[in-house]
């Protein structure tokens, strides 16, 4: 600690302590958790988080493909953006991350890609741009925007994107990180939201909101799988990964350690 007029408050060192401390106290939390799931006659537990552009395949394929082979095992899957899925993974509540990495966690995370994410503006069927062939950023700024909270890469790249035009973030934004509240908004208004090129081709083919002919300059980099490497996995995380990354060649440096 330093102190600050009549306080304390942590320094640097205290900071570091403090994070391992929280991911010990989860990790205790989770093992304590999957114990008494074991007593209780089932195959142990595995918390899995992930980002929405990862849900519609790898991540169904992936979960459907363990259940097959462990039908009694217990998941949890967390859907949210990556820097709030991070912090979870760090304190211990999650196992794997399904995600995108920022480069300040690097030393602490084992990260294996998967894909690039493409991302969409997206609007209702009845939207004012919905069958225009080519719709500008300008036009967009017409209407209002739903977008991610600030600290999430969607949003960062969304940001710089902006800033690279030379035009300020539209103004009265409804910040979620709720894909489906995202949805949900633009289908009952003329509001646009920026989404997941893979899940707003699914909810368009089924007639469900419209991808508006705007293409981002910028791209995010890709995602993939997250893990803690001070933590040694379980077999239900390590047959997770297999069937996650099956369809993906192996790069140099990105395999996990099952030891």
């Amino acid at each position: 600690f330093e102190r600050v007029g009549r306080g304390l408050q942590l320094n640097g060192a205290g900071e570091r302590v403090l994070d391992y401390c929280q991911s010990l106290r989860g990790s205790m939390e989770a093992l304590n958790r999957e114990l008494v799931e074991l007593r209780q006659g089932s195959a142990g537990r595995l918390a899995v988080g992930s980002i929405m552009a990862a849900s519609p395949g790898r991540l169904t394929n992936a979960l459907l493909g363990i259940k097959r082979q462990s039908p009694l095992l217990s998941i949890e899957v967390a859907v949210d953006t990556s820097d709030r899925l991070l912090a979870q993974l760090r304190e211990g509540v999650l196992e794997v991350v399904v995600g995108r990495m920022a480069d300040e966690h690097a030393g602490d995370y084992l990260f294996r890609p998967i894909d690039d994410e493409e991302l969409a503006v997206v609007a209702g069927l009845a939207h004012p741009l919905a069958r225009k062939r080519v719709v500008t950023l300008d036009a967009l700024l017409a209407h209002a925007w739903v977008l991610q909270p600030p600290g999430s890469p969607m949003r960062t790249l969304i940001d710089q994107e902006f800033r690279d035009q030379g035009l300020a973030l539209p103004r009265g934004l409804i910040e979620t990180g709720s894909i489906l509240t995202s949805i949900n908004l633009v289908r009952s208004s003329q509001m646009v939201a920026v989404i997941p090129a893979a899940v707003a081709r699914s909810h368009a083919e089924h007639g469900m909101l419209r991808l508006l002919a705007f293409r981002f300059q910028r791209r995010l980099e890709a995602y993939g799988s997250i893990v803690r490497r001070d933590h040694a996995l379980s077999r239900p995380a390590r047959q997770f990964l297999a069937l996650l990354h099956q369809e993906t060649a192996p790069g140099p440096g990105s395999s996990f350690s099952t030891k």
